[in-house]
């Protein structure tokens, strides 16, 4: 950045005298000891990938060299020609050459920045404030060259020097206009030059300025679009007004609060491993605080946490009510909810927060066991993760330990603060995870004739007791 903005202005402008020349060489001497600290300690540590493996050995020596290949030309000290030409900042030059890594510095910042689009619109800005500085030190030079206060065009010498040269570069790269017409043949074309060179990089600019813009605010469009579709569609069949103002509070809030409006889309891009380890950073510490879930295999829960679905619900709204058929288990990632009953359902029994686990059993019962036994409520904003009974279903079929251990669990909970007469009948009217079929009573006692007297001593007995002409008989009446 020094070399970059004070070479032109060194060059140009008359702000490096005999008084001061000291200053500008510990500056420029400092920053050569940088570039050589650069070549020396850190490009030496380089790595490359080179089919899929990051390598650093000795037989990418050769790329290495190739890459401090301009590092070491642009140290090269043309600083000996000082000796006949006085300190000329242009000799400087070949520091310029180093500009990779200011592209490189820009990509490294923009992969560990929260809000990278911010960082674009400065750089951006940065880049037509450049071009405007390189303009005014052209024009600065150009009225040197022709005579400061020759002609109304020039640059008259009063005042800062620097400030009304880069108010004349904004006014013609900009093509303000409002200048003095130039007079000279140098003056003429220098004034063209500028005219093309300011229409095109002025687009040019313009145009990346609005993809910076239009890629940090596609998020926002997309949600205003599904916001407007979605009131047309309403309109168009008259929802009642109560209804379109709940469903636009639920807009405004999840885009409010998660930036999004489906997790699952975003996610949707990655591959499988990286969607797991996003869940695992994102829900593994509030799914292994549940109960239900402790002592199952670890993969069993990893697999869980992919399934889960964030979803919002507004205050007031039932997540559940006493009756229905449970088809998912809840886990309460932020807000609280309440389980209501009485007359009008307004009488709360309990408040449930953040954290804890509701509808569990009826994930995990069949039979007509897997009803709501409760009505369920949203206090405030509540936001919710759903496991789905058939996602949970498919999961545990490869872990029939964690399924096992599950069932058991789901027993007692059931059972659990039942009266006896309940229980008798919950054993009768309610499965859990249904197990594997019994042996039927004839093959278990044919079982136990075999084991007693082997395979031949069971054949002769058969024979003893079927004769082959009833057998026939029986197996033509046989309908």
């Amino acid at each position: 950045n020094w070399n970059v903005w004070l070479i032109p202005v060194r060059w140009a402008f008359p702000y490096q005298t005999p008084e001061n020349i000291h200053l500008w060489l510990l500056v420029d001497y400092t920053c050569d000891l940088i570039y050589i600290t650069d070549i020396l300690v850190f490009q030496p540590r380089l790595q490359f990938v080179r089919g899929g493996d990051i390598v650093v050995s000795e037989s990418i020596r050769k790329k290495i060299c190739e890459c401090l290949c301009i590092d070491v030309i642009s140290l090269f000290p043309l600083e000996i020609f000082y000796y006949f030409t006085g300190v000329n900042s242009l000799l400087r030059f070949p520091r310029l050459l180093k500009y990779m890594v200011f592209f490189e510095f820009n990509d490294r910042m923009e992969a560990v920045m929260k809000k990278a689009y911010i960082y674009r619109v400065i750089r951006t800005s940065t880049y037509l404030l450049y071009s405007l500085h390189i303009n005014a030190c052209l024009f600065y030079w150009g009225s040197d060259y022709e005579g400061l206060g020759s002609t109304k065009w020039v640059y008259d010498g009063r005042g800062n020097a620097y400030i009304r040269c880069y108010y004349f570069a904004v006014k013609t790269l900009i093509t303000i206009g409002g200048l003095p017409d130039p007079t000279t043949v140098f003056e003429i074309c220098f004034q063209l030059i500028n005219y093309f060179v300011g229409v095109f990089a002025f687009s040019i600019m313009i145009g990346q300025m609005r993809d910076v813009v239009g890629a940090a605010t596609a998020g926002e469009n997309y949600y205003r679009a599904c916001m407007d579709s979605t009131i047309k569609y309403m309109n168009s069949y008259n929802i009642p007004r109560e209804v379109q103002n709940r469903i636009k509070t639920w807009y405004d809030y999840t885009w409010k609060s998660q930036g999004m409006l489906d997790e699952q889309e975003l996610l949707v891009q990655l591959p499988a491993k990286m969607r797991l380890d996003i869940a695992v950073d994102v829900n593994y510490a509030i799914v292994s605080k549940v109960a239900l879930f402790q002592g199952c295999d670890r993969q069993m829960v990893f697999d869980m946490l992919t399934r889960l679905k964030s979803v919002v619900y507004l205050p007031g709204d039932f997540v559940c009510k006493k009756g229905e058929i449970g088809r998912e288990m809840y886990i309460i990632k932020q807000g609280e909810v309440q389980v209501v009953g009485g007359p009008d359902l307004q009488t709360v029994f309990v408040t449930i927060r953040a954290g804890s686990v509701f509808g569990e059993i009826s994930l995990l019962a069949g039979g007509g066991g897997n009803r709501r036994t409760a009505n369920v409520k949203a206090h405030g904003f509540a936001n919710l993760f759903i496991l789905d009974k058939k996602d949970l279903a498919e999961i545990l079929v490869h872990y029939p330990e964690s399924q096992k251990l599950l069932r058991k669990k789901a027993k007692k909970m059931l059972t659990k603060d039942k009266k006896p007469e309940e229980k008798e009948a919950s054993k009768e009217t309610m499965t859990i995870i249904p197990p594997r079929p019994e042996t039927p009573k004839l093959f278990k006692a044919a079982l136990k004739v075999t084991e007693e007297a082997g395979i031949e001593g069971t054949f002769a007995k058969l024979k003893k007791t079927y004769k082959p002409s009833e057998s026939t008989a029986e197996v033509r009446h046989t309908p």
